[in-house]
């Protein structure tokens, strides 16, 4: 693997600095390699490649750029247990999840990107007036290390069918399968300077992408405070600045719902999934206070009913988080939630027993939260659900809202119109209804801190196109 080495107009290229950073192995704290780490002079050359690759890219027609997504669809195919298993070792997740869900995300995405460039409106006519969507040029793409496949592809693949060209900065932490995915693009003859990849860090890389005077837009994927420095650095050079961000997320279940069983495990399974690291994850569970008791001894059975362990091996539910510092936040909430006065009725602080080494842990369920504390208003980021209490569906929606975040929403209920009510009134950029399956064509962005632009589907395609208007087009 090419950990040594950025992508840089169809090449592999030696960086300009020696700065090295080792890639840690959650799961036993110990490295697996040193990537380089690049500097602004990187930045530089790649973002140079990808203007001058822009032209002849942004020329390039519908069915060339479906040929070559296809391509790259296959190449993930070819590559899915190889992927997998980078993913796994680079930030913990089990080897069953990174199989069917952190790898599946790439091909699931480019299938829906498929699907949408097929058909999508490049060109209306309004009259006499020509409206054309057109490339918005090089992009600057910054990615996380929760979701290091899907939050690439659901960049990169867009990007692609604008006709973009763009570079490329994952995240440090979780930078492995990045490079994979930079080897099926070349395979897949992604023309040089398209795609460029330089690895490295949020201050030097991230930021020298963000002020870039030649880059168009900044794609930008992690947390709020990191976004809010994306944009102030972004804004004097007037660049579009797309944001997905933080969340804390409520999940509403109504007084009519009438599995309550099976509506709380549901819950505590969107709150625990990927270890609890995911922006979307349903981390405050809204109850009807005539039944808080009954739902607190519902998660905390479920939560103690998890496996935690190697990601390795095939029982294991939920691996361990990615790294010192994250485990080290999750550590200091928990303890802030007892202090708080929230009843622990499930984990705690500590890794579960039996695990002596690597970031586990354990999974935790808080009861009788107020939306005031600390663990309900502070994205976690482990596998920690709050339970809130409500007195009428009415304070529910209230409570729901008051957060500065707005990226995602759950309501549960048997009666669907009222369910359908709720969720209009509820004050983030996607709401899901009685656990839905995944809608990749669904637009996936936030409210408030949670972000701004969308995307998945038409939507994510859209972020990546600027809108032209050619007036008397059509004049006789």
């Amino acid at each position: 693997m090419h950990v040594s080495e950025f992508y840089i107009d169809g090449r592999w290229v030696v960086p300009a600095g020696r700065r090295r950073l080792p890639v840690v192995d959650p799961s036993t704290e110990e490295p697996i390699c040193e990537v380089a780490l690049g500097e602004a002079e990187d930045v530089d050359r790649a973002v140079a490649a990808a203007r001058r690759a822009f032209p002849s890219f942004a020329a390039t027609s519908r069915q060339e750029r479906l040929a070559l997504l296809q391509r790259i669809k296959d190449g993930f195919a070819a590559r899915h247990e190889e992927l997998a298993l980078t993913v796994s070792r680079e930030m913990g997740a089990p080897l069953s999840v990174a199989s069917s869900a952190q790898v599946a995300s790439g091909p699931n995405n480019l299938a829906e990107m498929i699907r949408v460039l097929q058909d999508f409106a490049f060109e209306t006519r309004r009259g006499s007036t020509l409206v054309a969507r057109e490339a918005i040029g090089v992009c600057g793409l910054i990615t996380p290390w929760n979701w290091p496949i899907n939050q690439v592809v659901c960049k990169v693949a867009p990007a692609l069918a604008a006709g973009c060209t763009m570079v490329l900065k994952p995240s440090e932490i979780a930078p492995l399968s990045a490079l994979v995915v930079a080897e099926i693009l070349h395979d897949a003859g992604v023309p040089p300077g398209v795609f460029n990849l330089v690895n490295g860090d949020g201050p030097t890389v991230g930021e020298a992408l963000a002020a870039h005077p030649e880059v168009d837009m900044v794609s930008f994927t992690g947390s709020t405070r990191a976004g809010v420095r994306v944009a102030e650095l972004a804004a004097p050079t007037v660049k579009r600045v797309a944001q997905e961000l933080g969340g804390k997320s409520p999940n509403l279940l109504l007084p009519d719902l009438g599995d309550w069983e099976r509506a709380v495990s549901l819950g505590v399974a969107r709150c625990f999934g990927n270890s609890g690291q995911s922006c979307s994850a349903a981390t405050r569970m809204l109850v009807p206070a005539e039944r808080h008791e009954e739902v607190a001894a519902i998660a905390a059975r479920v939560a103690e009913g998890y496996r935690v362990g190697p990601p390795e091996l095939e029982a294991t539910q939920l691996g361990p988080l990615v790294s010192r510092a994250q485990f080290d936040k999750v550590q200091r909430l928990i303890a802030r939630g007892v202090e708080e006065g929230a009843r622990l009725v499930a984990g705690g602080t500590g890794r579960p027993e039996g695990l002596e080494r690597g970031w586990y842990a354990r999974p935790t369920v808080f009861a009788a939260v107020r939306n005031d504390m600390d663990i309900a208003r502070e994205e976690i980021f482990g596998p920690v659900l709050v339970i809130l209490p409500y007195d009428s569906v009415e304070q529910a929606i209230e409570i729901a809202n008051d957060t500065p975040y707005g990226l995602n929403a759950y309501v549960q209920g048997a009666d669907l119109e009222r369910a359908r009510g709720v969720a209009r009134a509820l004050r983030a950029g996607s709401v899901h209804i009685n656990y839905p399956p995944v809608d990749r064509g669904a637009p996936f962005g936030g409210y408030k801190q949670s972000g701004n632009g969308r995307e998945w589907g038409e939507h994510g395609l859209s972020e990546f196109l600027e809108t032209k208007a050619i007036v008397g087009y059509g004049a006789e």
